[in-house]
């Protein structure tokens, strides 16, 4: 309580959103309040300290600030509202209602951050979330507990891909954390899960691009404790959808370069590995309780997937799905868990039939290389360009909307009209219980089966 009334006011320095004073008694991540000579009051949380010099990240920005300013530190750090009351609202960068809706004060508030999960209680994954997409059911299929990113560029439809995925996967919670969104972004994913109705289990956290950059921090970590009270006292399965984390990393590294921090790779601090694995890893599914699943957005400037968000952030998730030219790539996505579920959960089929086809694929793609330089096709040529169109048009467009077995089943049926049952040098009882009746025909003796 002594420490909540204490006014500290040894200003050193204010650069940009960052002032730095003398006070001791502070730690890490703890939030204090900023205020200045004409009374206007904003919250800071430490971001720095060294000895007695504690460096604050002002959310409302360092403009107007005087010297004479005076700090008081509120004893905790950042914290977030949390009960099933938060369903179906919408939050900003620092915890607070932005929908017009009840006030929250009186429910209970976490803390955010902390450790991630205690390897013992994690179990290994095993179940799919089925999204309704076939590009992910089929070919990379999403597993509960999975943590995956969507790697794209600028001008993609990588919001409309998530806010899919938000609305069709099979999950019981949906927790979205937004950071740098224009407005326009930030009303498109709120109407859509208004009208697709599933508003009334989702929880919003919205960082704005005129917003303060140091509430984009807060996003994610507030995103995620919510969703890990959800699985763990709630026992639901919930999905975390976030983007965009390329922006959550240059808000990181305009902090660190406030800081005069010596940076590393492209400008971005050496602790970004850190920093990223942090939210990542606490995708888990918890034993003997729910599971939290965390798909974010990555953006790639330049397409360059060496670039340091894309490029550390490949080390740390398992697989990713890449968005190009307005569809899923089958060649650049993946899925290291998919083989945890495949044939296993799903169909007995499904295998067979995702290797089959991005086979054929794969030869599509050659064929169309031989008729760019015209090259002479054979006719089993002209069946791969005809697989490979209806690949792209029934599989490949984000807007294709089916489940699981309708998609196998119409991957059947795409073969069956592009190639003989022979051709296909899949198991023989799979192509004689799975290939379309009306047009299964004889394989000739000694084809592979």
């Amino acid at each position: 309580m002594l420490g909540q009334l204490t006014f500290f006011t040894n200003v050193l320095s204010i650069v940009g959103d960052i002032i730095t004073i003398r006070a001791t008694g502070v730690g890490l991540g703890d939030l204090g309040l900023v205020e200045n000579w004409d009374g206007e009051r904003s919250l800071a949380q430490v971001i720095e300290i060294q000895r007695d010099k504690v460096s604050l990240q002002v959310f409302t920005g360092g403009k107007g600030l005087s010297t004479e300013v005076r700090v008081r530190f509120l004893g905790h750090a950042s914290q977030v509202t949390y009960s099933d009351n938060i369903l179906g609202r919408v939050f900003d960068g620092a915890g607070t209602p932005i929908d017009g809706g009840p006030s929250l004060q009186a429910d209970p508030q976490i803390e955010i951050g902390g450790p991630s999960v205690n390897p013992m209680m994690r179990v290994v994954p095993k179940t799919m979330i089925e999204t309704k997409i076939p590009m992910i059911d089929v070919f990379n299929s999403l597993v509960e507990s999975q943590k995956i990113p969507i790697f794209s560029v600028a001008g993609e439809p990588y919001n409309q891909l998530l806010a899919r995925i938000g609305i069709q996967a099979d999950a019981e919670i949906v927790v979205f954390g937004g950071m740098g969104l224009v407005f326009d972004d930030y009303h498109f994913f709120r109407t859509t899960f208004e009208e697709e109705g599933v508003f009334p289990r989702t929880v919003m956290f919205v960082n704005q691009a005129s917003d303060p950059i140091v509430e984009r921090m807060l996003v994610p970590d507030m995103a995620l404790k919510v969703a890990e009270r959800f699985a763990v006292e709630g026992n639901h399965r919930v999905l975390v959808l976030l983007t965009d984390m390329t922006a959550y990393a240059d808000a990181l590294k305009e902090i660190g370069v406030s800081m005069e921090r010596v940076p590393a790779t492209r400008g971005y601090m050496g602790d970004l590995y850190s920093q990223l694995a942090l939210r990542y890893e606490r995708a888990c599914d918890f034993r003997g309780a729910g599971s939290v699943t965390i798909l974010t957005v990555t953006t790639m400037p330049g397409d360059d997937v060496t670039h340091p968000v894309p490029d550390n952030t490949g080390y740390i998730t398992e697989g990713q799905f890449y968005l190009h030219d307005g569809m899923l790539d089958p060649f650049g996505s993946l899925s290291r868990l998919k083989q945890q579920v495949i044939g296993k959960t799903t169909r007995e089929d499904h295998g067979q039939l995702m290797n089959t086809m991005i086979r054929f694929y794969s030869n599509a793609k050659d064929a169309e290389k031989k008729q760019a330089m015209a090259f002479d096709l054979s006719p089993f040529d002209m069946k791969l360009l005809q697989f490979g169109r209806l690949f792209r048009q029934r599989f490949m467009e984000i807007d294709v909307a089916l489940p699981l077995v309708d998609a196998l089943d119409l991957g059947w049926q795409t073969l069956a009209e592009c190639f003989e049952p022979g051709e296909l040098l899949m198991k023989q009882e799979l192509v004689n219980k799975y290939y379309p009746a009306a047009q299964k025909r004889e394989a000739p003796v000694g084809d592979a089966s």
